[in-house]
């Protein structure tokens, strides 16, 4: 189950908080899966990737709320802990930057928050893709809101495609596989 953090609103489509969205779109198209059921609190698609059966979400909660939705998934469609991942923005990363991670907190994020809240365990895969930080003074609260910049937005695209294959990797190769793939290959 991989789950792209995200706020449903139209006019967040395209912003900060919204990778996790923009990554869930891009492997959909690279898969054939349409991500357009509604179950509960998400869209969910459903496909194969080499033998592996997978499932895309899209949580139709507000980002801090994300928890909600993928608990009732998970519970659901019986997928262990271990078996979730979740895609955040992360401010603490350089803009392009993209870590993939087995387990872990929150790191101040507060969607992830709330999945780590809503499942009891930090034990589960999440991969954070950098978005920068706030210019001085600049709340961070509104940053994560704000679109990308076109100079930004090249250097997300290109975040989003190396995450894909990751992504890719995990699900035919194992996690450890993609960590070796994302982590050590550094931002364009």
């Amino acid at each position: 189950m991989i789950v792209g953090l995200g706020n449903p609103d139209r006019r967040y489509r395209g912003t900060r908080h919204n990778v996790g969205w923009e990554l869930i779109d891009r492997l959909a198209r690279r898969w054939g899966i349409a991500v357009d059921d509604d179950e509960g609190w998400a869209k969910v698609g459903r496909g194969r990737v080499a033998r592996t059966h997978v499932l895309l979400v899209k949580p139709q909660t507000y980002v801090n709320l994300s928890g909600v939705a993928v608990a009732d998934l998970r519970r659901w469609h019986r997928v262990k802990v271990e078996d979730v991942v979740v895609i955040v923005d992360d401010l603490d990363l350089p803009l392009g930057r993209v870590r993939l991670r087995p387990k872990g907190g929150s790191g101040g994020h507060n969607g992830l928050r709330s999945v780590i809240d809503a499942l009891g365990s930090e034990a589960f895969p999440r991969v954070r893709v950098g978005i920068g930080r706030p210019p001085e003074g600049r709340d961070p609260a509104d940053f994560v809101l704000t679109r990308f910049s076109p100079n930004e937005h090249e250097v997300v695209e290109q975040a989003l495609e190396r995450a894909a294959d990751a992504l890719e990797v995990a699900v035919t190769d194992g996690l450890e596989a993609a960590m070796t793939k994302i982590n050590t290959k550094a931002p364009v």
